[in-house]
């Protein structure tokens, strides 16, 4: 069965290569934007073979597509604090704290400007999102479960209501987000879910 190119999970040196790669690769989108990365210039970065680079990822969009999986992987677990508050607080802090490094927060820039105009790219992004979303949603379910939020509200809603105040002022103002953005976008989404607002939003339309 074929897969897609820098999706195999390898081991050894070929791990560590694949470490250095998506290194540069970051760093080239963080430094110069999607435009500017080139497979052979990651390599020269990386002191790998250009050819180890072609073989293994074929094209830029695979190599981003391989970068957002592993940036999934590294993301920190999330926190359980025992109230659903506490717990999407901490979820938009570490949000901030992403957006606002100089790193990180320029390489999602860059990344999110290439998806609004690649499909590969957007589906990786997305796969990206999914799997931090997935990773969240268990508090908003722990809260249902305890009373703290209506039967019926949609975890996964929940947390993209946390998120994307933070990201929308990244994007359209071009500053990061302060510990106080994200305190304030936790508590509306607390608020608005607590009020109803996410339920049953996934059910199907009639």
């Amino acid at each position: 069965m074929s897969t897609e190119p820098g999706t195999v999970r390898p081991g050894g040196r070929t791990a560590r290569v694949r470490a250095a790669v998506l290194r540069a690769a970051g760093d080239v989108l963080a430094e110069r934007g999607f435009a500017h990365l080139d497979l052979a210039d990651v390599a020269r970065r990386a002191e790998v073979g250009k050819t180890t680079v072609y073989r293994r990822w074929g094209t830029v969009t695979g190599l981003v597509a391989d970068l957002l999986t592993d940036m999934a992987e590294q993301s920190l677990p999330r926190t359980e604090t025992g109230a659903v508050r506490d717990d999407l607080r901490a979820n938009a802090a570490l949000v901030q704290r992403t957006l606002a490094d100089p790193r990180q927060g320029a390489l999602f820039r860059a990344v999110i400007a290439a998806a609004a105009c690649d499909s590969r790219t957007a589906s990786a992004l997305r796969r990206f999102y999914d799997v931090r979303v997935a990773e969240w949603a268990p508090c908003v379910e722990q809260a249902v479960a305890r009373g703290e939020l209506p039967v019926g509200t949609d975890p996964s809603e929940v947390v993209r209501a946390v998120s994307a105040p933070l990201y929308y002022a990244l994007l359209t103002t071009g500053v990061a987000p302060g510990p106080a953005d994200a305190d304030r976008a936790a508590e509306a989404a607390v608020a608005a879910a607590a009020a109803g607002v996410y339920v049953g939003l996934s059910a199907s339309p009639p």
